[in-house]
């Protein structure tokens, strides 16, 4: 009696074990999340509560301009992960340099607001609570931009180099809600700091 093996077809709905990469990325936004919500906290707990001057309401400009750069830089990397995914190559890197661009647009806002408030107000981080909470929250996700700043221009490079390719695209997708993440915290830093905090 001789056994015959058949290999077990695996049908759409079959799960399968997710991509580590995604994995991993994901353990990380939920870490960075935490230490976000600290921040935050820690900003509308200390909000008002400044013995001296300025305060934001008396310091702080909206910004609006480099709000809608680096919001849109999210619309741009999911068309960039699309057309490298469809190997459009050329596209994608347009799409991809334009997202490096929009994020960079914002960080310039953030210095330029940095310059004004230390140069043209004296707020330091020292200077009183809301200096301190704020320069540390904003300063928080200034230096996110800024890793995700360098490694979307390494993969830029690479691209240029002709290093990435469709087979890199679950890769590229993974930066990409790396991306995502940094814009969503600005929508709560922006409304925590520009709009309840006033």
């Amino acid at each position: 009696m001789s056994a015959i093996t058949t290999p077990i077809a695996q049908t759409p709905g079959t799960w399968s074990l997710p991509y580590r990469s995604k994995v991993g990325m994901a353990c990380l936004i939920i870490a960075e999340s935490a230490i976000f919500t600290i921040f935050v906290v820690a900003y509308l707990y200390y909000a008002g509560k400044s013995m001296t001057g300025p305060t934001p309401r008396e310091v702080l400009e909206t910004p609006i301009f480099y709000t809608i750069c680096l919001l849109s830089s999210s619309l741009t990397i999911h068309f960039a992960s699309r057309l490298l995914e469809r190997g459009s190559r050329g596209a994608f890197l347009g799409f991809w340099f334009l997202t490096i661009l929009l994020g960079g647009l914002f960080l310039f806002g953030t210095g330029r607001e940095w310059h004004r408030l230390i140069y043209g107000h004296g707020l330091t981080i020292s200077t009183n609570l809301f200096g301190t909470t704020y320069y540390s929250l904003v300063g928080l996700h200034a230096f996110h931009v800024t890793v995700g700043l360098i490694l979307l221009s390494a993969v830029f490079l690479f691209g240029l180099a002709g290093r990435v390719g469709r087979e890199q695209s679950a890769r590229v997708e993974v930066l990409s809600m790396y991306w995502h993440f940094v814009d969503g915290v600005w929508i709560v830093v922006f409304t925590v700091v520009y709009i309840l905090g006033r």
